[in-house]
């Protein structure tokens, strides 16, 4: 079905630097007669109000019992958010994950946001897929200001939106609903083929850096609790005796950095991993990366131990670990392996500090005996990593082809009017934020606080 749509039989100029032609009977809406800011602060009210957010699966409620990303020291700030507005991150835009958002629930948000009333709530739907398409491809970047990238509200208002006819909207939705349930069901298949993988793969890896690769071989009791008996001939040491820790070393990016960086050279380690490549750092060894973070190291968002060879750019959700001694895979091996639950402080900001982690004891094989188990447990994972890396490039590609096709059916590039008449009835997909993608949960814009959003 989707193979099949053609373009419209007519199209004109919209106008519009970033979009070119639209079907010719479309409108071409200013943006002031489709929604208006609306910003309402919660104040005293804050504990009536149920907390959200913005994320790549749209406007969610905030799990607080989690603690992910950061909190305003003053949720009066916030404002409050109705169901069926758009939420908008308009600042930062070529690096924030995502720039738009139609809200599902009533609750409130920080005030870094600009919340939009919709006047045709009839049309929010479409307003959120065509501009996340514009978001998506970065598309807006005409309408960019100053340093940080942001879009001054008053432009946004300002510009114009093409709109299809009611009816023809509402097929749309209709139909890229259809699509995205498809996908996305395939997408979910292969993460859970994926998750089996990772988990064979760490259990091998696991049982060779706590017991090596012989099973005959004498053991002692490590005076670990969590670790029991390791091999006899192997050293009870702490992580401060096997790793330097450079966290001093690292340069920290200010707003005005962040908005002025475009070259993206080098890896990008945060609170939610290598996620991106950004310009700006040195390190000429090889260094281990570990979450300081301890809402990810209690839910396992990220990879715990990161080798971060050449160049990075670290922020300050990372410690920076040299190692003195031995093997970079197979140490990263044995931090990979450790619950770090015991060791994280804090209760509003959870953290592991960097005197906890340097006091943590672990069991390490003589320097050999690391080459050979990284060399074997390669070798033993290698097919289940080949498989793995072909499940991630299957999904990247299908999350490609749902980006294009959203943008070509909300742009005006395919007419799908009558394939949305001609749908199958199917059971709806369950809701999104209850089985997010790790990938996607990574990428809250809440990530940035208040303060770095209004500068």
């Amino acid at each position: 079905m989707i193979t099949d749509l053609k373009p419209y039989a007519e199209y004109k100029e919209s106008g519009l630097p970033w979009l070119g032609q639209v079907p010719g009977h479309w409108e071409l809406a200013p943006n002031r007669s489709l929604m208006r800011i609306r910003k309402k602060l919660v104040g005293d009210r804050h504990s009536a109000f149920t907390l959200l957010s913005l994320t790549k699966l749209g406007v969610i409620v905030r799990d607080i019992s989690e603690m992910r990303g950061k909190f305003s020291s003053d949720p009066g700030t916030s404002q409050e958010v109705r169901k069926g507005d758009l939420v908008m991150c308009l600042f930062d835009v070529p690096e924030t994950p995502r720039t738009v958002g139609l809200s599902g629930h009533a609750g409130m948000i920080t005030g870094a946001y600009t919340v939009m009333e919709c006047r045709r709530p009839e049309s929010a739907k479409f307003l959120e897929l065509f501009y996340i398409a514009m978001d998506d491809r970065k598309l807006l970047s005409p309408l960019y200001s100053g340093l940080r990238n942001t879009i001054p509200k008053e432009r946004l208002l300002g510009t114009k939106t093409p709109l299809p006819p009611p009816a023809e909207q509402a097929a749309i939705v209709r139909f890229l609903d259809w699509a995205n349930g498809r996908l996305e069901r395939a997408i979910r298949a292969k993460r859970k083929v994926i998750a089996l993988l990772n988990e064979q793969k760490q259990a091998i890896i696991h049982r060779a850096v706590t017991r090596g690769l012989d099973p005959s071989v004498p053991l002692k009791p490590s005076g670990i609790p969590w670790l029991g008996e390791i091999p006899k001939h192997w050293e009870v040491s702490r992580i401060k005796n096997e790793f330097r820790c450079l966290n001093t070393h690292r340069v920290p990016l200010n707003a005005v950095e962040r908005g002025t960086m475009t070259a993206r050279t080098y890896d990008y380690y945060g609170a939610s991993g290598v996620i991106d490549k950004v310009d700006n750092y040195l390190f000429d060894d090889e260094l281990l990366l570990i979450a300081e973070d301890g809402a990810n190291l209690v839910l396992r968002n990220l990879p715990l131990a990161v080798i971060a060879r050449g160049k990075f750019w670290v922020n300050n959700h990372a410690h920076i670990l040299k190692p003195r001694r031995g093997n970079i895979v197979y140490l990263a091996n044995v931090l990979e392996t450790l619950d770090y639950k015991t060791w994280i402080s804090g209760a509003a900001q959870p953290k592991l500090t960097q005197d906890r982690l340097m006091s943590i004891s672990i069991a390490v094989a003589p320097p050999d005996e690391q080459l050979t188990i990284v060399e074997q447990t390669s070798e033993q994972t290698r097919p289940l990593a080949i498989t793995i890396s072909r499940l991630e490039r299957e999904i990247t590609l299908l999350r490609e082809y749902r980006t294009r096709l959203v943008a070509d059916v909300v742009t005006g590039k395919l007419d799908v009017r009558a394939a949305a008449a001609s749908l199958p009835d199917e059971a709806p997909l369950d809701d999104l934020a209850a089985s997010r993608d790790p990938d996607d949960d990574a990428l809250d814009t809440d990530d940035l606080t208040d303060t770095e959003a209004d500068a």
